[in-house]
């Protein structure tokens, strides 16, 4: 496949996204580009969260993993880890934030702790999802430079401008309300690109619809359930489960990016059939995304397909998909543009809508937006978007110097260090009514994060080779309840006047 066709079907894509971003942001105001003006129809919401809410990542790291003996299909663990954490974030947080008709989810902090509190949890919430849409688009950076830009000699840092500007063309008018419908396209051609990749492997296996699911189920790489040795076994099922349920509480219930679709609905009702529907789907998706894996690595030894090797020499399995994918001489151009149209989709789908919530929640949390005139609002809004795409740019070419780890297990990692303070500040707020004083309050959402690294680097030390894998986050967020509860007050009652 020719650099040349690589990005003509690049362009076309976009092209198409912007069309969308232009119809959907006529007469667009602040409210429109926060909040969709409320009226985003659920089963939108739902479909296109899918897409936001699985990424690039997904689409190339969950079938990475699979070939790892270590690994294989565990991760299902988890995501069962996840169905359960979308069923609290349902019918316990959404009718909070519903209730007091927030537009950023952390104003909920202000009104039960104050302003420290508020700043603190969005503080967290820009640092976690920065570094987090950062590696979603260093992914699909890495794999543009792989298959496209190396061959002009473009450097790397000019591929990544190249993906945020595109991300920054389509969405500084319309914001949210053109991500929602954007988001809506991009998952269809994500799940287009992931049935059609498995059946054209399949048949390069000699395997029919029946075979290919016999195949994956029987084969070297279908283990998923692990309840062997606790203590020292990174992928067992009370860790990655219960370690799945505190991620999603994180990263999608208290995570502005993700509840931003759902305070778009209408109702409280319609966000919870969103988000219920959502759960489902993702489940689904997500074994077919393994299984995906397991064919990919099927096909990697029949076809005796060498995986480059990382500087510490180990297979960069991220880059299976990609290489498989782009081989035209045995799949014609056909899997190329399905795995294109996917990546590009999946990858886009979750860093557009990041950069849009990272731009709420610079101008809600921190600039006060809403008291200032429409005018200005605008004005201030578009600058933050332009700064916030500068500071994504920083932080991927800072990623990309230092870090080497699969990018889901990133993600994961850095998920336990930067949302367990905000599902502690969370959990206490809603299931205690105690007080908290501010200097305190920020002390230890400060302090719980680095004791929690600590204990996650020497646990085997420490705790007799105890491996705290997926818990790392349930740690953080209960060393922030502890502290939060020990430094707390019983609320004042007013004295009644008789």
């Amino acid at each position: 496949m020719s650099p040349i066709f690589i990005l003509s079907l690049i362009i076309a894509y976009f092209l198409v996204l912007l069309a969308i971003s232009w119809f959907t942001g006529k007469k667009a105001t602040n409210k429109t580009f926060f909040l969709a003006n409320k009226k985003a129809p659920w089963y939108l919401v739902a479909f296109g969260m899918v897409g936001a809410s699985l990424s690039g990542i997904t689409f190339i790291s969950v079938p990475g993993k699979v070939g790892n003996p270590l690994d294989q299909m565990s991760y299902l663990q988890m995501v069962l880890g996840f169905g359960v954490g979308y069923v609290f974030i349902a019918y316990v947080l959404m009718p909070v934030y519903y209730k007091m008709g927030v537009t950023s989810i952390y104003q909920y902090l202000e009104e039960r702790f104050g302003t420290a509190a508020y700043k603190t949890g969005a503080f967290y919430f820009l640092l976690s999802r920065s570094i987090g849409a950062s590696i979603r688009l260093l992914l699909v950076a890495t794999v543009l430079q792989e298959i496209l830009f190396s061959a002009w000699g473009i450097p790397f840092w000019v591929t990544v401008i190249f993906s945020i500007l595109l991300i920054w063309v389509y969405t500084f008018r319309g914001g949210i309300k053109t991500i929602i419908f954007t988001d809506t396209l991009q998952t269809a051609f994500m799940l287009i690109s992931l049935v059609l990749s498995m059946v054209l492997i399949s048949q390069q296996l000699d395997l029919g619809l029946f075979e290919m699911t016999d195949a994956i189920a029987s084969g070297p790489y279908s283990q998923i359930w692990q309840f062997n040795d606790f203590w020292t076994n990174n992928h067992h099922f009370g860790k990655e489960f219960i370690g799945g349920f505190f991620i999603c509480i994180g990263m999608t219930g208290m995570d502005q990016d993700m509840m931003q679709k759902n305070l778009a609905c209408p109702n409280i009702k319609d966000a919870q059939k969103n988000m219920i529907s959502f759960a489902l789907v993702l489940l689904i998706v997500n074994v077919l995304f393994m299984g995906l894996g397991a064919l990919l690595f099927m096909y990697q030894t029949k076809a005796g397909i060498v995986i480059p090797l990382n500087e510490a020499g180990n297979p960069k399995s991220d880059l299976l998909f990609p290489l498989v994918a782009m081989n035209s001489d045995v799949f014609g151009l056909s899997l190329g543009v399905f795995f294109l149209l996917g990546l590009i989709a999946a990858a886009y789908s979750s860093a557009d809508s990041a950069l849009t919530s990272l731009t709420t929640s610079v101008c809600i949390d921190f600039l006060d937006i809403e008291k200032k005139s429409e005018e200005r609002q605008v004005a201030i809004r578009k600058r933050v978007h332009i700064i916030m795409s500068g500071v994504l740019f920083f932080i991927v070419l800072e990623l990309y110097a230092n870090l080497d780890m699969s990018a889901i297990m990133k993600v994961i990692f850095l998920a336990g260090l930067t949302y367990g303070p905000l599902i502690g500040l969370f959990i206490f707020g809603i299931y205690t009514k105690r007080q908290l004083p501010s200097i305190g309050l920020i002390l230890v959402a400060l302090l719980s994060p680095i004791i929690s690294i600590l204990l996650f680097t020497f646990s085997k030390e420490l705790l007799g080779g105890f491996q705290m894998g997926a818990l790392l986050i349930l740690l953080n967020a209960g060393l922030t309840f502890l502290g939060l509860l020990l430094i707390s007050k019983k609320k004042k009652t007013e004295p009644s006047i008789a």
